[in-house]
Parts: structure tokens; C-alpha cells; sequence
């Protein structure tokens, strides 16, 4: 339940449109609501501006199913990030609605994905997600489909990294327009610092798994990003495409 159904409710009871005790029946799900494997956040929205996002890893399918059953009852869009065809198809046969995003291993459930227009970014620019190469593009699509359910507007520039730079120079126009940058990279994780280096934007650096051996599964991207000499750059864990994303939201819901 968000802010304006809220005090929708509210303003029913203060008109006698609605009684007491049938306003607590629909708030009886606040702040959560248990179901013994998971404890759902129905006033996260309420208290940071997007609902609780379903992580799929680690969980049955079963449980997902159950999750997503008691957002949609209490009317909330739905996110789940790291899901599996397998487990769309189930959800599919609960919800017409959803989609499955392959590349980001998304499902989202919602009337329409289009900006909200009281959170839309001025037409001077949104984020622009930037991946120095294809192999880290899963990644950079996972930020992309949950700043899309948020509302923003959202551009990519996909396999651009520091092993051939002018493919970087032929976007400069849309890097000074974009508000906020996310930039993944793996291997040596460089090119974060080189963007930073350039532009006044808050920049979102996230390490993708992607490398050889001494990669150590995003470790050294991770590290390079963390020693960046380039100031303003902000670090997310590795392949956190969804913090990433929250982050750069966040920044833009910021009044200046």
C-alpha cells in the first residue's frame, strides 16, 4: 500500500464513507506479512518510494509463487530478479501480465512499463547504462528492467571498454546528457575511472564476473573499481545490477 491509497483509505473514514474497523481490515497486512518461509514488506513502499523486489536464487518455486500471490492480492506491481523460463511459466499461469526479460532474468507484472510522471527525470536526461563489453550486458539488462519498473527513463551503450576507446568518444553527447551513469565492466574493471575521469555525473560502478582466471570472479574488477582515481564514483557489489539501479533511482528522486 502505497502513499495515495493511504491516505485514500484515511480520507474514507474521515468522511464516514468507511468504517474503523474496516479500514484496519485493509491495513492488517502493515508493515509486513508473514507466511512462515518469507515476512513480505508491504510498507516498503511507504517508507523508500518501491515495493519489496522477489530475489529468486536460493528460493522454491513454490515459495515465489506464494510471494507473488499475496503482492498481487494487495495490489502491488511485481519485480523478481534472478528467475529462471522454468519458473515464468509457472507464473505466467497465475498472471497473463508478467513477462520474462531473458537477458536480465527478470519477471516483472505490472499494467504497462512507462515513467511515472511524478518521479520522470527532466528531458535533459535520465541514466544512461554503459557495459564495457557484451559479455557483461546480463548485468547492465538486470539495471535496466528495474529502473524501467521504477519509472525512469533509461538508454544503453553496450561494449565500449578501455580495449578500444573510440567506440567510447562516438557517445560522448549522450554521457554529458545523462543525469546518473551506470557503468559495468569485468576483466580489469577500468572503465568506470576512465568515465569518471571525464564527466561531473554521479557514476554507479558495477564489477561483472567476467574474466580469466586472475579475475577471480569479479574480485579484481571489484578492487580496481574500489581504488578508482577518479572521483565520484560509487561502487555496487559484483554483478549488483539491481543496486545499481535503486542507487541511480534514488539520485534522480533527489531534489536538488
Amino acid at each position: 500500500m502505497d502513499r495515495d491509497a493511504i491516505r485514500k483509505l484515511l480520507s474514507h473514514v474521515r468522511k464516514g464513507t468507511l468504517s474503523v474497523d474496516a479500514a484496519m481490515m485493509r491495513l492488517r497486512h502493515m508493515p509486513y506479512e508473514p507466511l512462515g518461509f518469507a515476512a513480505i514488506d508491504h510498507h516498503r513502499e511507504l517508507r523508500q518510494g518501491h515495493p519489496e523486489v522477489i530475489f529468486c536464487e536460493g528460493k522454491r518455486p513454490e515459495q515465489v509463487l506464494a510471494i507473488i500471490r499475496r503482492m498481487k492480492a494487495s495490489g502491488r506491481p511485481v519485480l523478481a530478479t534472478r528467475a529462471t523460463p522454468q519458473l515464468f511459466r509457472a507464473v505466467k499461469r497465475i498472471d497473463r501480465r508478467a513477462a520474462y526479460h531473458d537477458s536480465a532474468r527478470a519477471i516483472t507484472i505490472q499494467d504497462k512499463i512507462r515513467p511515472d510522471p511524478s518521479r520522470r527525470p527532466k528531458p535533459a536526461g535520465g541514466v544512461l547504462i554503459l557495459t564495457a563489453g557484451t559479455s557483461d550486458i546480463p548485468v547492465a539488462e538486470e539495471a535496466k528492467v528495474t529502473l524501467e519498473f521504477l519509472g525512469n527513463r533509461v538508454e544503453t551503450v553496450y561494449d565500449v571498454g578501455v580495449a578500444g576507446l573510440h567506440r567510447l568518444l562516438d557517445h560522448r553527447s549522450r554521457i554529458e546528457a545523462a543525469r546518473v551513469l551506470i557503468v559495468a565492466a569485468g576483466m580489469d574493471g577500468a572503465l568506470p575511472s576512465v568515465i569518471g575521469g571525464w564527466v561531473d555525473k554521479p557514476i554507479v560502478a558495477v564489477p561483472t564476473r567476467i574474466g580469466y582466471g586472475a579475475s577471480f570472479g569479479g574480485i579484481a574488477a571489484l578492487l580496481t573499481m574500489l581504488n578508482s582515481c577518479a572521483a565520484g564514483v560509487a561502487v555496487v557489489n559484483i554483478d549488483n545490477g539491481f543496486g545499481a539501479a535503486v542507487l541511480a533511482h534514488r539520485i534522480l528522486r533527489t531534489k536538488i
